[in-house]
């Protein structure tokens, strides 16, 4: 490098490109507060929306009034079921959800009506004021009474039921533990609720601004529900405040747009945090038994396992939930042979719907419980029998599909192992704040035990089953500014950075900037399962490159040599014999250039009759070791440490691998013991903050990263793997291994309560 002028140092480039920590673009907007999230958006003329839902969990509606409360001063519109376009339903993956009830309500919080006002009090108060005749109906709130009870939905009571068999379904070994587990319902709690504004079209068609990650699914049902065509809707996403899986529930945006249309005016509507808990979705309960064999030196000869999840009211994604957990009942251990039935079943309950690493973290949970019963049946160390088990590449799953991505769980096994444990307090008087339950957990130093526990676990990445994966990117380069389209939603998962990494990378620009997503771009699939780094990136990878083409081929064929024999680095285009020698800015002076690409994944396949198909395209593992303290007397849990190891493919970003990895520990940890959102006859019990426990930063532990494994999966663009879901599924179910441990008590239910603790229940 030349010096400047003058003997200074060249001015410092910011850190850019893939591999670099680069920070995201939004951060100081959001920590100034003036980041634009659909809850601050305003409008001339603005009205604001109120829903009507259901207090009962099941009913027949005998009859809905709505004189009242159009009557009120200051009330503009109300809607009802009536106003919606006939046959049309809500929903992910199936559409089976009224978007505003209409003959029967079928969970606590079902939309009935919705209201348009000139004040949210007036919205409220008028929604209050509808009057609904209900024949009240007792709920079918047990998964297991669901299969003889009276059909709650005309699709029936059962959406799927997997027999999986893999192998020879009579064997038999030496040693079998049985086993009887029981997941809780979490929620996505997301730190802003739901919200959105809705403004009418002079052609009678409405656009709506809204967090959604998934704005052409929400497109789609939206114009089908008003009765409109595609291009008379039009999402527009706003800022992000937060998302585990679907952000925004359809039945949040419908009475928007339907207001919106009826009054000719915007209307917004800002859920309070209970009309959160009750609209959106939750992860599946699960109740899990399962039966392991194996031999006397601990190698597992077969798994057996019955999966039952509660869909709640409607089918939402859960067939592809009860794919994945009946795909991953085993974990990612070599199992010769296999018997796995699994059901998903409609309940009065609430829905239940995607959510980060949704199905594999249930069986996670039973599976590791499993392998801790097994070798305290066996006598051997429980980190030991596992590695006995471990799954390769090469190896199959009980689906019969072949691991042939990169699987290191040998590696990541061994890593956590070797990590050197925390210190224990030292003697003398030990700090509040150490002890579990915190200052005021009343915790005494001579009633706590120390506890160690493992867990391997595994998720998959992208769609499975056949789903059609593709994303579309244009990539423009004007000057040296880059700007990226993708309708890839920034969730705070980092696509945002991402895209401006592969440009930087590519092309050599240092500015880049990511549009704004609107319904007018190709679609890019919802978020979830890592889907935007493999999908999109690949995208904007490859029109970054077509442009990168456009930009070298001239300078090649100017000196008479490939275009691939020049590289970009630095911001320089150079040569392989150092003939050629400029800078990017100056290739592109007077240029304007773009390109658009696709990337699609290789195709999968849905699972058969019997459970067995190449139904993934990739799969991401991890270990992780869990130290806790438990006092025995109290019950109370302090989480110490969480090690973990995992395969990762390829850092792209380490301070955003890094940021996720903790992130997802945490709300494991938050599963593992605190997060349930309590449900009684179907009703939800305290929908707030106060009766939903999440982990607060006291709570969360000390999360140690003792390996990253970086080998890259060759069909991946860039050869990364997803990194946010598995530290999730495999959290929970290390604490619960690390409270087994500890007090010498079955765990078998999550999140873990304190009477588990200490041998009340």
């Amino acid at each position: 490098m030349v010096p400047a002028q003058g003997g200074e140092a060249p001015p410092r480039r910011e850190p850019h490109g893939l591999g670099a920590s680069v920070g995201p673009a939004e951060a100081d907007a959001k920590v100034q507060g003036t980041y634009p999230y659909t809850a601050d958006l305003w409008a001339e003329g603005l009205l604001w929306a109120a829903v009507l839902r259901s207090p009962h969990p099941h009913a027949r509606i005998k009859g809905i009034d709505t004189a009242d409360a159009a009557a009120l001063p200051g009330v503009r519109a109300v809607v009802t079921h009536e106003d919606v376009a006939g046959g049309a339903g809500l929903g992910r993956a199936v559409t089976d959800r009224p978007p505003l009830a209409s003959e029967v309500v079928r969970y606590h919080g079902e939309p009935v009506a919705a209201v348009a006002a000139d004040h949210p009090e007036t919205a409220r108060l008028a929604a209050a004021a509808i009057v609904v005749e209900y024949e009240v109906l007792d709920p079918v709130t047990d998964p297991e009474k669901s299969f003889e009870a009276e059909p709650l939905h005309p699709d029936g009571n059962l959406i799927r039921h997997i027999p999986l068999r893999h192998g020879d379904p009579s064997a038999t070994g030496e040693v079998v533990v049985e086993g009887l587990y029981r997941v809780g319902r979490q929620d996505p709690a997301p730190i802003g609720v739901e919200s959105g504004l809705a403004v009418p079209r002079p052609d009678g068609g409405v656009e709506v601004y809204t967090g959604t990650t998934d704005p052409h699914t929400d497109r789609d049902r939206l114009a089908a529900c008003l009765g409109l065509e595609l291009d008379q809707v039009k999402i527009y996403v706003t800022g992000v405040p937060g998302a585990l899986g679907d952000r925004e529930d359809l039945g949040f945006q419908l009475p928007l747009a339907l207001l919106a249309i009826r009054t000719g005016s915007p209307v917004k509507l800002a859920a309070t945090r209970e009309e959160s808990f009750l609209g959106h979705a939750h992860r599946h309960p699960t109740l899990l038994r399962y039966w392991h064999h194996a031999d006397r030196e601990g190698k597992l000869v077969k798994v057996e396992a019955q999966l039952l999840m509660d869909a709640g009211a409607y089918a939402d994604d859960s067939a592809e939930a009860l794919a994945a957990a009946v795909s991953f009942a085993a974990g990612p251990y070599v199992v010769p042979n296999a018997v796995i039935d699994g059901w998903a079943v409609r309940t009065n309950n609430p829905p239940s719907g995607y959510l980060r690493g949704e199905g594999a973290m249930q069986v996670c949970a039973a599976y590791e419980g499993q392998m801790d019963k097994l070798a305290a049946q066996l006598g051997i160390d429980p980190a030991e029998l596992r590695a006995r088990n471990v799954l390769a590449t090469g190896d199959p799953l009980p689906t019969g599909q072949t691991v042939t991505c990169p699987a290191p769980v040998a590696e990541l096994l061994t890593a956590v192992r070797e990590a050197p444990l925390p210190a224990l307090p030292k003697d003398g008087p030990v700090a509040d704040w150490l002890l579990p339950g915190g200052p005021d957990g009343a915790a005494e130093p001579g009633a706590v035990r120390r506890g160690v526990g493992y867990a391997l676990g595994m998720v998959h990445m992208l769609g499975a089953e056949g789903a059609d994966e593709v994303s579309t990117a244009t990539v423009k380069v004007e000057g040296t500014v880059a700007t990226v389209l993708c309708a890839a939603v920034e969730t705070g998962q980092g696509f945002a950075t991402l895209a401006r990494q592969i440009v930087q990378d590519v092309l050599g620009v240092d500015e880049v900037h990511v549009a704004p997503v609107d319904t007018d771009q190709p679609p890019a699939g919802p978020g979830g399962r890592g889907r935007h780094t493999w999908v999109s990136g690949g995208a904007v990878e490859r029109a970054a490159k077509m442009v990168r083409t456009q930009l070298l081929q001239p300078l090649a064929t100017k000196f008479g040599m490939s275009a691939e024999l020049l590289t970009i680095a630095d911001g320089k285009i150079t040569s392989y014999d150092g003939v050629l020698s400029t800078t990017v800015a100056e290739a592109l002076e007077g240029k304007e250039l773009w390109a658009t690409a696709q990337c699609r994944p290789h195709p999968t396949e849905p699972l058969n009759e019997a459970g067995r198909g190449d139904a993934f395209v990739g799969l991401a593992f991890a270990a992780v070791r869990a130290v806790v303290d438990v006092d025995v007397e109290l019950g109370s849990v302090r989480v110490v440490e969480m090690a973990i190891a995992q395969d990762v493919g390829r850092v792209l970003n380490p301070r955003q691998v890094a940021a996720r990895i903790e992130a997802g520990v945490t709300q494991g940890v938050g599963a593992a013991l605190t997060e349930h959102l309590r449900v009684v006859r179907g009703m939800v019990r305290r929908p707030d903050l106060a009766g939903y426990a999440l982990p607060t930063p006291l709570d969360a532990p000390e999360v140690r990263i003792v390996k990253l494994v970086e080998e890259r999966d060759v069909v991946a663009p860039f050869g990364a793997k997803a990194v946010s879901a598995v530290p999730l599924v495999v959290s929970p179910a290390a604490v619960a291994a690390a409270v087994r441990a500890a007090t010498g008590r079955p765990v078998n239910r999550l999140p873990i309560r304190p009477q588990a603790a200490v041998g009340v229940a």
